[in-house]
């Protein structure tokens, strides 16, 4: 299968499952993002493919990045998660100290974390 091929076949069985997932028809995924049903029918059979500015707008609506829908990858969920993306990105806008001391306190969390679902398990 040729890259290009492939890029679409991946595309179109993510476009398909985060719609099953969100419990959506067709139709209706193509209203919220301003097309047919039987466009976005076309877009899971990989058929045809999105425009950029229609990826990115399935991307928004599903709350995944763009490269999650097009990569063959599977990514973290933190990858998946607009809401942590942006997290990351506005730690990364601060002062080394404060990235540092922020960090310092998120492992100290996540190491509590981990020490009480082991003995709670």
């Amino acid at each position: 299968m040729k890259t290009q091929e492939k890029a679409i076949s991946v595309l179109a069985k993510r476009i398909y499952e985060l719609r099953k997932k969100r419990g959506w028809s067709q139709p209706e995924l193509g209203k919220k993002i301003g097309t047919s049903g039987a466009i976005i029918g076309r877009y899971e059979r990989g058929e045809i493919s999105p425009s950029i500015e229609v990826a990115r707008k399935l991307a928004d609506l599903f709350e995944v990045t763009t490269d999650y829908l097009i990569s063959g990858r599977d990514m973290p969920d933190i990858l998946k998660d607009r809401d942590m993306l942006n997290r990351w990105q506005n730690l990364e806008e601060l002062p080394t100290e404060d990235k540092d001391h922020i960090i310092y306190v998120v492992d100290g969390l996540i190491r509590d974390a981990k020490a009480r679902k082991t003995y709670t398990s």
